[in-house]
C-alpha cells in the first residue's frame, strides 16, 4: 500500500474508535487533549503554531533576501527536538505521536497540490531560449554532481548507514539528492534579484528545467526500487510509471485542452467552476494512481500539473485560485514535519559535523564549477557564469522533498536526515549572496527592461530632428505609468488632450471658422500631424511570493498581448490616433520607482506622466497582497474617511519616489472626473495657470502652450507676484518648509516619509531664476518679438495671459481657480467644470516665494485635516486647491533636475 493510503487509513482509523465524552472548556476539557473523534482543536492549535512561528522567521530572513522556505524549516527545527522539543512535554502536549496522521494526511494533500503548482511553472517553451549553452549547463551540472554524489554516498554509508539497506539504492539516492537543483526556489531567487530578462536568467532558468525534471524522474525511479520487493516488482513499477505518464502527456493533456476550450475557459484565459473540478480530480486521481503503484502521490501531482495548458493565461489564473491555501497553510505544515524530523543534538561528534561539511562542499562545487565551466566556455564573462554556477547549486525546498521522500522509504535514519536538511539549509542560505558576490547590479545586462514590449517602437532619428527643429520646447514623447486599471480613465483623458490630431469634432468646429483663420488651422493641424504624438504605456505588475506572479515574470513576454489594461489602452491609442507602444515589467512594489525611471531614461520619453485617479473601493488590483497599501486613492478623496485619507499618503510616498529619481520631466494627472471628449465636442476645454516663477511653473507654462495647440482648448495663465512690506525679505527665506506642523500633520508621520525638497537657493541662483521667469514670459506674452513656430503662434492666440500682485498669493490663485470654474459652469453646460484642469508647477525647488506658512493659515481657516503628505507631493498650491475642494482636476508638473537653471 502506498504512503498516501497509508495515512488515509490510519486516520480513518483514528475517527473509528470509540468516541470520548463530548464536552467544551466550559465543563473542563482541555483543548490541546488528542481526542480521536475530534482532532480538529489540537489540529487547530499545532497549524496555529506553525503558521505563526513560519511567518515570524519570514519577516526577518526576507528582509536579507532568503526565500520563505528557510523560514518554514528552520522554524520546524524549533519546534522540534532541536529546540521546543526540549521543554518538558512540549512535544507531547502540542505534537503528540497519535496526531500525526492528521497532519501528516493534510501536509501531503498540500504537498501534491504543491507539487502541481511546481509543474505549472515549468514552461518547457522555455528550453528553445540559448538552447545550446543552457543544454551543456544543463547536462554538465547533472551528470557530474550525480557521479560526486554517489562516490559521497559510499563514505556515508560505511560510517553513518545501516548494512541492511541496500547499498547500490543509497548511492542512487545521494547522487539525486546531490544533484538535483531546486527549480521553485530558483524562480523565486531570479525575480527577486531581477535576473529573469537576463541572459543568466534565461540560461539558468532552461537549464534549471532540464535538471528538475530528470531529477524527477530518477526520484521516482529510486522510490520504485525502494518500495519494490524484487527486481521484477521494480520492472513492472517502472513499466507502469512510463505508460501512465505517456498516457497523461498526450490523450487525457489533448482531452483536457479540448475540455478547455469547449468551456470557454482557454479563450477567457480563466478556469470555469467546471474546469477547476475536472483539474482537482485530475490532480488527485493521478496523485491516487502513482500511489498505489508504489511510487509516491506527489509525481502524480507533479505529473498533472504539467498537461495544464499556459496560452492566454490560463495556467495563471488557474494557480490563483488554489496558490494561497496551499502556500500559507498546507507548505508550512509539510516542512516543519521535516523540522520536527531534524535532530541537530544527533550532530554531536566532529566527524559528523566534517561529513556535513564535506557534503555542503561537494554539493557545491560539483554543480559551480561544471555549470560555471560551461557557462564560460561559451562565452559569458566571467562575472555571469559564477553568477550561473551559484544559481544552479540552488537546492531549497525541492531538496527537503527528496530528503522526506528518503527518510519515509527508510533509506536515511535520523542523523543522516539531519545531516543532509543543515546542508539543504546551508546551500540555500548562500545562494543569493553568492549570486550577487559574481554578478552585482551594475554589471547586469538585461534583454528587456524586465519585462516585455509591444506596439510601436521609439525612433531615434526622428527624435533628434524634432530636437534640432525650430521648437525644441514642443513634448512629442510621453511614459505613462499604468499599474491600476482605475487609472485608464485618467491616463485616456490626460493622452487625448496631448493629441493635436483633427477628428470630427475638430473639423466640425473648423467649419464655423473665417477662410483666413480656418487655412491657418489646417496648416498647423497638418504640421502637428506630422509631428505626432507617441506614448509610451509602461504596465506595471507587483511581483509578491506568489506562484503566479513567478509564472506572470516568466511569462511577460506572452502576458503583454492578453493584459486587459494594456489592450484598452492600445485600442483607445489606436481609435484616437495615437502612436501607442506598451511594456509591462513584473516588479516588487518597492522597486516600481526605480524600475519606472530606468524605463523612461531609457525610453528616452520627454515626459513622464503620472494618473492618480480618484479612490474606488470595488475595482481593486489582484496583483494586491493589502487592499489599503495599493489603492491609487486622489488627495480629494480625503473627506470621506481615515481609510482614504492613509491611501492617498502612501501612493503620494510613490509618486515623491518617483520625482526623486526621475532625469526627465514629470507631470501628476490627478483626475477629478474630467471628460475631454466631451468637452471638445464643444470647444469648452479650460486650462489654467497660476505662474509664481521656477523651473517647474516654467515647465508648466511651457506644457500648457503646447496644449493649447489643441483648437477645443482655451486656456489662462495668470501671473501672481507678492506684494506688500515684507515681500523682499521673505523672498529670501529658503523654500524647505516643516510640513509636519500643518494641521492633522500628525497622522501622517508615520506614511508622509522623506520630502524632496531641495536645496536652498542662493542670490545668484535666484537672479538667474528671476531672470529664465521674464524671458519665457516675455516670449510667449509677446510672440512678435520672438521667432516662434506657426503652431506655437496659433497655440498662444487661445491663451490669455495677465498679471497680478497679491499680499496673500496663494489665497488669490485658489479664488481665481474658483471664479474660473464658476464662470465656466455659468457659460457652458453643466459638466463644464469638470472639463477644467489646473496646471501647476509642483515648486518645491527654488520657488520664487515661500508659501508654507500662508498654506498653514489657510488651512487652519477651512478647518481642514490634510496632513503633511499632501503639499510634499502637490506642492504648496495644489495642497491649497485640495483643500478648498476646488472642482477642477490637477496637473502638477516638476522639471528635470538639468532644467532648473
Amino acid at each position: 500500500m502506498g504512503e498516501f493510503a497509508q495515512q488515509l487509513n490510519g486516520v480513518v482509523s483514528l475517527v473509528a474508535r470509540a468516541a470520548a465524552e463530548q464536552g467544551g472548556v466550559i465543563s473542563g476539557d482541555n483543548p490541546t487533549h488528542y481526542n480521536a473523534s475530534n482532532p480538529f482543536r489540537l489540529w487547530v492549535i499545532q497549524v496555529v503554531i506553525i503558521i505563526g512561528f513560519s511567518q515570524l522567521l519570514a519577516l526577518g530572513l526576507g528582509r536579507i533576501r532568503q526565500p520563505r522556505v528557510i523560514a518554514e524549516v528552520i522554524g520546524g527545527i524549533l519546534l522540534g527536538p532541536t529546540v521546543m522539543g526540549r521543554i518538558p512535554n512540549f512535544k507531547n502536549t502540542i505534537f503528540p505521536d497519535n496526531s500525526m496522521p492528521l497532519l501528516n494526511l493534510t501536509s501531503t494533500v498540500g504537498l501534491i497540490l504543491f507539487l502541481f503548482l511546481v509543474a505549472l511553472e515549468i514552461d518547457t517553451r522555455l528550453l528553445k531560449r540559448s538552447i545550446k549553452v543552457s543544454a551543456a549547463v544543463s547536462v554538465l551540472g547533472l551528470v557530474i554532481p550525480l557521479g560526486m554524489g554517489a562516490a559521497l554516498g559510499v563514505g556515508v554509508y560505511k560510517e553513518f548507514i545501516d548494512p541492511n539497506v541496500n547499498f547500490g539504492y543509497f548511492l542512487l539516492f545521494t547522487a539525486v539528492a546531490i544533484g538535483i537543483t531546486a527549480f521553485p526556489v530558483l524562480c523565486r531567487i531570479l525575480t527577486e534579484l531581477k535576473l529573469l530578462e537576463t541572459q543568466v536568467g534565461v540560461v539558468v532558468l532552461s537549464a534549471g528545467i532540464g535538471n528538475d525534471v530528470v531529477g524527477w524522474i530518477l526520484l521516482a525511479l529510486t522510490v520504485a526500487l525502494v518500495n519494490a520487493s524484487t527486481g521484477l516488482t521494480a520492472l513492472y513499477v517502472l513499466l507502469a510509471s512510463a505508460g501512465y505518464t505517456v498516457f497523461l502527456m498526450f490523450p487525457v493533456k489533448w482531452a483536457f485542452h479540448w475540455l478547455a476550450r469547449r468551456t470557454g475557459s482557454l479563450e477567457q484565459g480563466t478556469p470555469t467552476p467546471f474546469m477547476m473540478t475536472v483539474t482537482l480530480l485530475v490532480v488527485f486521481v493521478s496523485a491516487f494512481f502513482t500511489d498505489i503503484i508504489g511510487v509516491h502521490a506527489i509525481f502524480g501531482g507533479f505529473l498533472a500539473g504539467l498537461i495544464i495548458p499556459h496560452d492566454n493565461g490560463f495556467a495563471i489564473s488557474l494557480v490563483e485560485k488554489i496558490e494561497d491555501l496551499v502556500t500559507i497553510l498546507f507548505i508550512p505544515i509539510y516542512f516543519t514535519l521535516s523540522g520536527l524530523r531534524t535532530n541537530l543534538g544527533l550532530l554531536d561528534n566532529g566527524i559528523t559535523w566534517g561529513y556535513v561539511i564535506i557534503i555542503c562542499l561537494v554539493a557545491l562545487f560539483s554543480k559551480f564549477v561544471p555549470c560555471a565551466g560551461a557557462a564560460y566556455y561559451f562565452g559569458f564573462p566571467w562575472r555571469e557564469a559564477g553568477a550561473i554556477g551559484a544559481l544552479m547549486s540552488c537546492k531549497g525546498l525541492v531538496e527537503l522533498i527528496v530528503l522526506n521522500i528518503g527518510l519515509q522509504a527508510g533509506i536515511l535514519d535520523a542523523r543522516t536526515f539531519s545531516m543532509f536538511v543543515v546542508h539543504a539549509l546551508v546551500l540555500t542560505f548562500i545562494t543569493t549572496p553568492l549570486t550577487l558576490l559574481f554578478y552585482p547590479a551594475k554589471y547586469r545586462h538585461p534583454t528587456t527592461i524586465r519585462g516585455a514590449r509591444r506596439g510601436a517602437q521609439p525612433d531615434p532619428e526622428s527624435h533628434d530632428e524634432k530636437r534640432e527643429g525650430v521648437d525644441s520646447e514642443i513634448r512629442t514623447r510621453f511614459a505613462i505609468v499604468l499599474d491600476k486599471i482605475e487609472q485608464l480613465s485618467p491616463a485616456m483623458t490626460i493622452s487625448q488632450l496631448l493629441n493635436t490630431e483633427s477628428g470630427a469634432s475638430e473639423v466640425t468646429s473648423l467649419s464655423t471658422l473665417p477662410a483666413e483663420t480656418k487655412e491657418k488651422e489646417v496648416s498647423t493641424t497638418s504640421s502637428d500631424s506630422k509631428r505626432g504624438i507617441t506614448i509610451d504605456a509602461l504596465r506595471l505588475i507587483e511581483l509578491t511570493n506568489r506562484t503566479s506572479a513567478v509564472i506572470k515574470s516568466q511569462e511577460a513576454d506572452a502576458l503583454i498581448y492578453n493584459d486587459p489594461v494594456i489592450s484598452v489602452y492600445s485600442t483607445f491609442g489606436s481609435l484616437n490616433h495615437l502612436n501607442v507602444s506598451a511594456s509591462l515589467s513584473v516588479v516588487p512594489f518597492d522597486e516600481f520607482p526605480d524600475t519606472i525611471a530606468q524605463h523612461v531614461a531609457n525610453s528616452d520619453s520627454d515626459m513622464l506622466i503620472i494618473p492618480w485617479a480618484r479612490g474606488t473601493t470595488s475595482i481593486l488590483s489582484s496583483e494586491s497582497d493589502d487592499a489599503v497599501l495599493h489603492q491609487t486613492r486622489n488627495p480629494f478623496d480625503h473627506k470621506t474617511t481615515t481609510q482614504d485619507q492613509t491611501g492617498s499618503a502612501v501612493y503620494g510616498e510613490f509618486i515623491r519616489s518617483i520625482f526623486l529619481r526621475s532625469s526627465k520631466d514629470v507631470a501628476v494627472f490627478v483626475d477629478r472626473g474630467v471628460s475631454v471628449g466631451s468637452a471638445s465636442a464643444r470647444g469648452s476645454q479650460h486650462l489654467f495657470l497660476p505662474f509664481f516663477g521656477g523651473p517647474d511653473d516654467r515647465l508648466a507654462l511651457t506644457f500648457l502652450v503646447q496644449l493649447a495647440s489643441r483648437s477645443s482648448v482655451k486656456a489662462t495663465v495668470v501671473r501672481i507676484q507678492k506684494s506688500g512690506d515684507d515681500a523682499d525679505q521673505e523672498s529670501i527665506v529658503d523654500a524647505k518648509v516643516d510640513h509636519t506642523s500643518l494641521p492633522g500633520a500628525a497622522g501622517h508621520l508615520t506614511l508622509a516619509a522623506a520630502d524632496t525638497v531641495y536645496g536652498a537657493f542662493n542670490t545668484q541662483t535666484r537672479l538667474a531664476s528671476d531672470t529664465a521667469d521674464n524671458l519665457i514670459w516675455e516670449k510667449y506674452t509677446n510672440p512678435s518679438s520672438h521667432s516662434l513656430s506657426p503652431a506655437t503662434r496659433t497655440a498662444l492666440g487661445r491663451v490669455s495671459f495677465t498679471s497680478t500682485s497679491s499680499a496673500k498669493p496663494l489665497h488669490t490663485a485658489v479664488e481665481l481657480i474658483k471664479a474660473e470654474v464658476t464662470a465656466a459652469s455659468s457659460t457652458e453646460a453643466s459638466a463644464a467644470s469638470r472639463s477644467f484642469i489646473a496646471l501647476l508647477g509642483r515648486s518645491r525647488r527654488m520657488a520664487v516665494e515661500p508659501l508654507g506658512a500662508e498654506l498653514r493659515t489657510l488651512l487652519t481657516s477651512l478647518g481642514s485635516h490634510l496632513g503633511s503628505s499632501v503639499p510634499k507631493t502637490l506642492g504648496d498650491v495644489g495642497a491649497a486647491l485640495v483643500a478648498s475642494n476646488v472642482d477642477a482636476s490637477l496637473l502638477v508638473l516638476q522639471a528635470a533636475s538639468t532644467s532648473s537653471a
